[in-house]
């Protein structure tokens, strides 16, 4: 099994009555009433008001994907707790990040950037997202491109460093393009960057984003069993016999 954590702010959905109506149980179970489909996942959710943001040292260490939503409060996460995800990710536990939290202090710790774009828009554009890897395991299942019929725009220049690959790239309505599924290595951990998700729109219902986040969860999870590589590297005994000087 995987043991996957969704976290959220939990803000939107409390105070805004549009976005409420859209995710009356907040954005975290929207997303976890769909993943439950797979069998192979274990999933629970955290959120901001909660002790620890709802990531307790003993929840992170039994997580092996960590799932961030983030948009308005960004300013507001412990750096205590961005340390501990931080480690958790170095460690080898996956990260992947949603929309907004391109600002996120966890995502821009991790690539080492601001994160910031040039520019974006409440219009409620179609998104046209372009598979830029189709061999890649997050494109799997998914055809040459998918849409989505309302959503926020981004755009280009990504302040970002260059990911290790490019999955998505992104078109929107009003003629701009944005790179949208991005794979970064930090560590033994893997963390993939999807931009969809705008809170006003019912991005997190569209068939193909589910199957995009699915594949993600597969894909940032780590198959060496971490804790048991710590062991290993920690020991103190040589390899080897090694010659005092006096021997030498």
């Amino acid at each position: 099994m995987i043991n996957v954590t969704i976290w959220n702010e939990y803000i939107w959905e409390q105070q805004d009555e549009l976005v409420k109506k859209i995710y009356p149980n907040g954005i975290h179970n929207c997303i976890k009433e769909f993943l439950e489909k797979d069998k192979e996942l274990n999933i629970t959710t955290a959120t901001m008001k909660e002790k620890d943001h709802g990531l307790t040292e003993a929840k992170l260490k039994d997580t092996n994907v960590l799932i961030w939503w983030g948009h308005v409060a960004h300013n507001e996460v412990q750096d205590k707790i961005v340390d501990r995800i931080r480690s958790r990710v170095l460690e080898g536990m996956g990260l992947l990040v949603l929309h907004s939290g391109h600002e996120s202090k966890i995502f821009t710790r991790l690539v080492g950037t601001n994160g910031n774009i040039a520019s974006y828009r409440h219009s409620g554009e179609k998104e046209r997202i372009w598979v830029c890897t189709p061999a890649h395991p997050i494109a799997n299942g998914l055809d040459m491109y998918f849409e989505i019929e309302k959503e926020e725009m981004y755009s280009e220049p990504f302040q970002i460093p260059l990911p290790d690959e490019t999955v998505f790239i992104s078109w929107f309505e009003g003629g701009e393009v944005f790179r949208s599924g991005l794979c970064y290595r930090r560590g033994n951990g893997k963390i993939f960057y999807f931009r969809p998700g705008h809170q006003t729109f019912p991005v997190y219902y569209n068939s193909a984003v589910q199957k995009v986040i699915s594949n993600s969860v597969h894909w940032v999870n780590s198959e060496i069993d971490v804790d048991s590589w710590k062991g290993k590297m920690e020991r103190k005994i040589p390899i080897e016999p090694i010659k005092t000087q006096n021997e030498k």
